[in-house]
């Protein structure tokens, strides 16, 4: 969180008083998150895992938030931002053997190795990163995901709630990294998509260039159009086997538009009775039998 500034204040009525200046963020509601697009919940945990890279790595040690809840957090331009520090904590455990370093979840229970300086191993970073998975990553990452990405989600989910042995802070920042350029295509796989998939979307769907569908909207969910059906996608593949998917999709409509990843947004369309020119756009009209 953004310190802009502080004051202390040594009064008769209230000593030892500090006041800080910090950025302006919105508080984090977990209903409203699921109601928004994958890809702005996949970014909230991307700057969620980012955040525990630091606590892990911190100039003051492996920094714990003993009371790591969504009302400890704030959302700003889009990233998830801790604004609560009253219950971080840097004293790692200590102990004389491995029973002494026991978690306790309410769905489950961890018990980490107590290292020969005596002090349990990495316990503020695990229990950092299973707090992120029971109160953020399983509700915010499989839900509407892109299906070619569910088996690298269904890892992350699965690592953070079951402390692997070398699952860590830095393990998921680097995965996190790495596969975040899956979500928008390169020139390489767009070209080999338009050669591989071009003859199948000439048989399915008609390909219209410069036109645009204005009318025939429905909804669905999650959109980033609360009144139409405007979703992200990764190709035109990934358009049609939505569309396919929705039985009152007749057509759609690519944009000039794409989201902070680079994936292209597309109205999703009932009908193409009513189509006018847009040279910023290309519709796609299902092939009726």
């Amino acid at each position: 969180f953004q310190l802009y500034g502080y004051c202390y204040q040594d009064s008769n009525d209230i000593p030892d008083t500090l006041t800080t200046i910090t950025e302006l963020g919105s508080p984090l509601e977990m209903i409203q998150l699921l109601q928004t697009s994958w890809e702005d919940r996949f970014r909230i945990c991307l700057s969620l895992v980012r955040l525990l890279h630091y606590l892990a790595h911190s100039p003051l040690g492996s920094v714990t938030l003993l009371d790591f809840r969504p009302r400890q957090f704030v959302i700003v331009d889009g990233e998830l931002k801790v604004t609560d520090l009253d219950d971080a904590s840097i004293e790692e455990s200590s102990c004389t053997s491995n029973s002494d370093c026991f978690m306790e979840f309410p769905a489950r229970n961890f018990t980490l190795p107590c290292s020969v300086e005596g002090r349990c191993q990495s316990m503020n970073e695990k229990r950092n990163l299973y707090n992120a998975y029971r109160f953020f990553f399983t509700y915010l990452l499989p839900h509407s995901a892109p299906s070619s990405l569910r088996p690298l989600l269904d890892k992350i989910v699965n690592a953070t709630g079951n402390h692997n042995k070398h699952d860590n802070a830095n393990y998921f920042l680097s995965f996190c990294d790495c596969h975040i350029w899956d979500l928008s295509p390169s020139p390489s796989v767009t070209s080999e998509f338009t050669q591989k998939f071009m003859k199948s979307v000439n048989t399915k769907y008609r390909r219209v260039p410069e036109a645009f569908i204005p009318d025939e909207n429905y909804r669905c969910w999650p959109s980033y159009h609360h009144k139409g059906c405007l979703l992200s996608v990764f190709d035109v593949n990934e358009a049609i086997e939505i569309c396919d998917s929705y039985s009152q999709c007749k057509a759609f409509v690519l944009t000039n538009q794409t989201t902070w990843t680079g994936r292209q947004l597309v109205f999703f369309k009932m009908a193409s009775t009513h189509i006018v020119p847009d040279p910023e756009k290309i519709t796609y009209v299902k092939v009726t039998d």
